[in-house]
């Protein structure tokens, strides 16, 4: 220790160092609203896309029908992977819901997926 220096000093001094950085992150930790998602040509029609960083899965069920939902499974939190054969799939516990509306497809989740507020511009998605 540094003359003059106590323990609890050196101790408070350490914890800051270590919050500041991570108070320095700020920002949307959910990541869940006000982002570009990209193009309306990214998500096909009957399919959809998964925007793990942004926790979000928009889906195209018919063409020109664009509906988001949150990407965290209701079963046990786990991100769900992939769109495919209509439904979003969770690769945890082999849950699947429906790209229309989020609801639950195949067990062993219960709850459908919460629907997020999207906002199509002309070729942009933009969660609101």
């Amino acid at each position: 220790m540094a003359e003059g220096a106590t323990r609890r000093t050196v101790l408070a001094t350490g914890a800051a160092a270590v919050v500041a950085p991570v108070a320095a992150c700020g920002g949307n930790a959910g990541g869940t609203s006000g982002g570009d998602l990209g193009s309306t040509s990214d998500i096909p029609e009957g399919g959809g896309k998964v925007f793990t960083d942004q926790k979000v899965v928009v889906t195209q069920p018919e063409k020109g029908d664009f509906k988001a939902f949150s990407a965290i499974c209701t079963h046990q939190g786990c991100t769900v992977n992939r769109v495919a054969n209509g439904t979003i799939d969770c690769p945890c516990h082999g849950s699947r819901f429906h790209i229309a509306d989020g609801s639950v497809a195949h067990g062993p989740a219960t709850r459908p997926l919460p629907a997020k507020s999207i906002k199509v511009q002309g070729n942009s998605i933009k969660l609101t």
